[in-house]
Parts: C-alpha cells; structure tokens; sequence
C-alpha cells in the first residue's frame, strides 16, 4: 500500500510553509514510526519530520532547497 508522507502543520500560525534542509533516508531504506526522514527549515526554527508509519521509502516528491507548504507530499511508503 502506497502512503503519502505530508508536511505537518508547524503549530504556529504565521508559519504555513517550510524549506527542505536534508534527506536523512534514501528510497529504499526502511524506516519505523517515529524515525526522522527528513530535516525542514523556517525563519524561525529547525525539525524533522518522523515517519508517521513504518514501511520503505518508495518515493522522495521534493528535494533539498524545496520550499513545500503544509499539507505537501514530501514522499511516499510502501507499507
């Protein structure tokens, strides 16, 4: 089954968009719920986005330097 990984909301309410620092998973790998797939950035703070389940990484939808809105596919699992 195909799941799409999405930017989530960033909690706060003038953030609704955030810029991709760095890929910390490969497509192929396999990743658990909770392991961090991705770093993200905005003018006022740094994350990561954790897996909200596990299975492979199938697909990454965007790049390092992307800019991505909440909501955006930021990649796809093949749980």
């Amino acid at each position: 089954m195909k799941y799409e990984v999405k930017l989530p909301s960033l909690g706060d309410e003038a953030a609704d968009e955030a810029t991709v620092s760095y890929w910390l998973v490969e497509e192929g790998d396999l990743v658990h719920e909770g392991d961090d797939l991705v770093e993200m950035t905005t003018d006022k703070a740094a994350f990561s986005v954790p897996s909200p389940k596990s299975g492979t990484i199938l697909e990454k939808v965007v790049e390092e330097g992307d800019e991505v809105s909440v909501g955006d596919v930021l990649c796809f699992l093949e749980l």
